[in-house]
């Protein structure tokens, strides 16, 4: 899987973009509120290392992640 930070202007907020190994969006949620997203696919219990991750990058980049969604 892949994360991309991708930078919002004064009105729109920073959203984060989370990818699969064939670049089909998986989520995609504002780095204010990932709850909701992270859910639905299956990585709430791994938000904090995607926020630490994710605080962490520069805008624009793309950074593979070493973990994969369970799904249900």
């Amino acid at each position: 899987m892949f994360i991309l930070k991708i930078q919002g202007t004064k009105k729109i907020p920073d959203f984060i973009q989370i990818r699969d190994e064939n670049f089909t969006l998986i989520a995609y949620f504002k780095i204010t509120n990932p709850k909701t997203a992270l859910t639905r696919c299956n990585l709430l219990h791994r938000m904090e290392d995607i926020l630490r991750i994710a605080n962490g990058m520069d805008y624009g980049k793309i950074q593979r992640l070493e973990m994969e969604p369970t799904f249900d």
